[in-house]
């Protein structure tokens, strides 16, 4: 029996295994622009334009940085890329992902490394970044919940945790044409590079 394909041509050219992803199919221009096409909140935001992964990763990224200002730029790297699985895979919001159960873990985790290693970071990232990350992506999901996702803001401190004035204070959500979110994204990875 032909096994199904498990495989997606990018539009670099690469074509990206989601059974056994390799670094060298991986190109930072088909994570932004996958991710400025992919929707939070599975497009149940208010605005003209539909909240992207990747405007979600460059404000994570930003809340990390800000968080842990001496912390090493592979780090902020690291909290640019946190979702970039969803180039490929989409954003499933996480009552999708109980539903699925274990195997998106599985895939998300082998995108993950293979993303990790095609741009110099450990496959898997030390305990304490992965914590530190997971809450700015808390914060973050916070202030998208309230501002844009329709939540009152007892709901989002009962699901996202409760947030201090001065935790969202300075941050904002911005929505912006896929073609503009792209490029943004593509630049800070640059720099981010630059530092490393």
């Amino acid at each position: 029996m032909k096994q199904p394909r498990a495989w997606q041509r990018m539009l670099s050219g690469r074509r990206l295994d989601l059974l056994d992803p390799t670094p060298v199919d991986i190109e930072i221009e088909d994570i932004a622009h996958g991710l400025a096409f992919v929707a939070r909140w599975n497009g149940q935001t208010h605005g003209d334009w539909p909240y992207s992964v990747a405007e979600h990763s460059l404000l994570v990224e930003e809340i990390f940085r800000k968080a842990n200002p001496n912390e090493s730029p592979r780090w902020y790297l690291a909290a640019l890329l946190h979702d970039a699985p969803e180039y490929v895979i989409g954003d499933m919001i996480s009552p999708v992902k109980a539903a699925v159960g274990p195997g998106y873990g599985a895939l998300d985790d082998r995108l993950t490394a293979a993303i990790h290693r095609r741009f110099g970071l450990p496959a898997v990232l030390p305990a304490l970044i992965k914590k530190a990350i997971k809450e700015a992506d808390r914060v973050s999901a916070w202030l998208e919940a309230v501002e844009i996702a329709g939540f009152t803001t007892q709901e989002a401190d009962r699901i996202f945790g409760k947030r201090e004035a001065q935790q969202v204070s300075k941050l904002s959500i911005r929505l912006r044409p896929p073609v503009e979110v792209r490029t943004a994204f593509v630049a800070r990875h640059a720099e981010l590079l630059t530092e490393l």
